[in-house]
Parts: structure tokens; sequence; C-alpha cells
């Protein structure tokens, strides 16, 4: 399987498997949602620990304003998300350097 492949079943995979933990499984919950970000997303770009940040979080993603997050809802900001990362690796390369956690976190939180 191609890079790219891997990487797209590598991303319904992940959403899945916290989709299907609560409720409709097909939707990430408040609480699954949670979940994933302090269990994928780690400290460089997820700041779980506060409720009110959680829930800012799930508004900016719950774009039919439905209480849950679908895959397309997940998908659209993810893919934001990684364009914002993107151009911060690139200008922090073409500086010199290879990138690390501090730069991640400040180079995403940048492009919001």
């Amino acid at each position: 399987m191609s890079n790219l492949l891997e990487l797209m079943a590598g991303l319904i995979q992940v959403f899945h498997s916290y989709s299907e933990k609560e409720g409709n499984k097909y939707t990430l919950t408040k609480g699954e949602l949670k979940t994933m970000m302090q269990e994928q997303l780690g400290d460089e770009l997820s700041q779980c620990n506060d409720p009110a940040e959680v829930d800012k979080v799930m508004k900016s993603l719950d774009l039919n304003e439905d209480g849950e997050v679908d895959f397309q809802e997940f998908m659209l900001v993810f893919a934001l998300l990684t364009m914002a990362c993107h151009e911060f690796f690139r200008d922090h390369k073409e500086g010199g350097k290879e990138g690390c956690k501090e730069g991640r976190k400040e180079g995403c939180k940048e492009q919001k």
C-alpha cells in the first residue's frame, strides 16, 4: 500500500476507534473528541485539560451544530490544521532547523 493510502486508512481508523466508544458510532461526542485529542495530538497541539478549550474546539468542529463531530467535519478541520503545520515546517526547515516540540506548538497556533 502506498504512503498516502496508509495515511488515509490511518485517519479513518483513528476516527472510528474513538467514535465507536459512545452513542452514534459514526460521530464523535465531546468526550470522545477530548480523549482523541489527548491521546493523539499530545501536548504539541492539544489543550484538553481546560474544559472551556474542549468546548471551543467542539464548537469549531461541529459545523452543523448537532452536538457531535462527523467524519466530514473532522476531516475539514484536520486538513486546515495540517496546512497550517505544513507552512510552519516548510518555513522552519528552510531556516536551517528541523523542528522541535516548541516550534510545532507555536507554529500551528500562529496559523489559527
